[in-house]
């Protein structure tokens, strides 16, 4: 019987099977890939300034405290917004490393499906949280290239040029990474390197991209 990846109308073609499935886990992608702690701090200190700036022109305490409380509530919206967009894009997120390609389905509104084929993928690295997830993303060989803005969460950061699809948040990242260097090492034909297992740091901060697998030409 062919095998089905979660969230796909259509089976996979006889002979290819799953080998990991999964998603993005929502704390890490909302503090990863939308950066609501940086956001929540970018806020905190507005509100701080707005208060510091009502003193110096020589309001009261009080007036400092009124003038914070007018821009609680747009910040208290925005992070509320940015936070409920971070949910959905993760739950409407499917992964899907199967030894023949990644499949990433991705999208709130209009879902699309992107099926990478190992033939294109030049490498991959991994970079591991604190919380054991990780982003893994995928360098793509020659002019076989995605556009950023389609692919954006689900993309490595500043890699306009040559945009990396990267699987965000993953759960259990060093054992999602060492499938798929294995089979991206059997695609190519050779040993699977094995990646090292990144030590983790304080308050979820990722450790060095460390790549782990490249497919031969």
């Amino acid at each position: 019987m062919a095998e089905m990846i979660r969230g796909l109308p259509e089976p996979l073609p006889v002979g290819e099977h799953v080998l990991w499935e999964g998603a993005p886990v929502p704390r890490a992608f909302l503090l990863h890939a939308f950066h609501l702690r940086k956001l929540a701090i970018y806020f905190g200190v507005i509100l701080l300034l707005r208060g510091t700036f009502a003193i110096g022109d020589g309001g009261t305490l009080t007036q400092a405290i009124v003038a914070m409380l007018w821009l609680l509530p747009v910040a208290a919206a925005a992070l509320g917004l940015v936070t409920v967009l971070g949910l959905l894009t993760a739950r409407s997120t499917i992964y899907a490393i199967t030894d023949r390609r990644v499949v990433m389905r991705i999208g709130v509104v209009l879902q699309i499906t992107f099926n990478i084929p190992y033939r294109i993928v030049e490498g991959a690295e991994l970079r591991a949280y604190s919380d054991g997830s990780g982003d893994l993303p995928l360098q793509l060989r020659g002019d076989d290239h995605l556009a950023w803005l389609h692919l954006w969460p689900h993309v490595r950061p500043w890699r306009l040029a040559n945009p990396e699809p990267m699987l965000r948040c993953v759960p259990d990242a060093l054992h999602v990474a060492q499938t798929l260097a294995t089979a991206l090492a059997e695609h190519a034909g050779v040993a699977a390197v094995r990646p090292a297992a990144p030590v983790a740091q304080e308050r979820g901060h990722g450790t060095p991209v460390q790549p782990f697998a490249t497919a031969g030409r």
